[in-house]
Parts: structure tokens; sequence; C-alpha cells
């Protein structure tokens, strides 16, 4: 009897062990981007790392990976070379890469110019939270990253660092304007 109740235990503490594990992994799932998101984003006019203003409209019919990041999340400082190289390669395919940065102006700065990121980088500071959120980022993590199509409809949202082939293939895939 006291076997029976161990195997019994260890199979229900199994099975809960597996259902905890589900539903936290569909926790962190991107929830579908608000209506208003994208048209919210285009409407931004951030500093750039060289505290220049600039209008996110400017990208407006490319296709655009936006990663929201931050200096001191680990994730992202991993994910940097690899974006890097990511923009150049899909440079001349009408894919922009563009970063939002979750952090002060200043360390924005000094980071970019520490790591080299080529690609276009912005303070976007605590607003780039709520902007995160309404493009389907409703654990609020860092990094999260999102595709918005050329036609302006996100495609596609990453939590969590990005696995780069994967991002590569949605990439080509969704891609409309290759």
């Amino acid at each position: 009897m006291n076997k029976r109740f161990t195997i019994s235990a260890i199979l229900i503490g199994l099975v809960f062990t597996g259902l905890g594990a589900t539903l936290g992994a569909k926790k962190f799932e991107p929830a579908p981007a608000a209506d208003t998101a994208v048209q919210q984003f285009f409407g931004l006019t951030l500093n750039d790392a060289g505290a220049k203003p600039q209008a996110i409209k400017q990208w407006q019919g490319k296709f655009l990976v936006v990663n929201f990041w931050a200096t001191w999340c680990k994730p992202c400082v991993e994910e940097m070379p690899e974006l890097v190289e990511l923009q150049k390669e899909f440079a001349n395919k009408n894919v922009q890469l563009l970063g939002l940065g979750i952090d002060t102006p200043s360390n924005i700065a000094d980071f970019t110019k520490k790591y080299q990121i080529s690609y276009p980088v912005f303070a976007a500071g605590m607003d780039g939270t709520s902007l995160s959120q309404a493009m389907g980022n409703k654990a609020g993590g860092l990094p999260f990253t999102v595709l918005i199509s050329p036609e302006g409809k996100v495609v596609k949202a990453y939590t969590g660092r990005l696995k780069m082939p994967e991002l590569k293939a949605d990439i080509l895939r969704l891609n409309t304007k290759k």
C-alpha cells in the first residue's frame, strides 16, 4: 500500500509539473498586437543614440525587425552582434532593423559606441515598455522583438533571446516585398 501511494503521488506530481510548465510557457507567448500599436509606433519621434530626433515613419513601407532591449539585459546584449550581422545580411532586401532601448539616453549612447551597433537604435525609455506591451509583450520581459510587414501589420513576435535561424526563416517567409 505504501509503495502504491508513493508511485501514485509521483505520477500526480509529474502530471501537475507538466501542466504547470505548459501553462507557464503559454503565459510568456506574445499576444496579438493591439490594432493601434503600429500606428502609434509610426507616429513616434525618438532620439537616436546620438541624441538626434528621428521620425519612425521614415521606415514605413519596409519590412521591420523592431527589437526592444536594454543595456542591463544579458540576453539583449548577447544577441546584439547577431542583430548587427542580420542587418548587414538583409540590408538590400527591404528589411530594416530598429532597436528601441528601454534605458537612459546616455546608457544607450555609450552602449552603441562600445559595441559598434550599426543599425538605428533609439532611447524609448519607459514609453518603450508600454509600446512593447501594445505590440503583444504581455509578460513585459526583454528582449522582445516584432516583425512588421511593409503593409504595417505585426506579423510575428518573439519573447526572449532570438534564435537567429528561426528569425531569418521568418523574415524570408513573411517579407512580401523581397
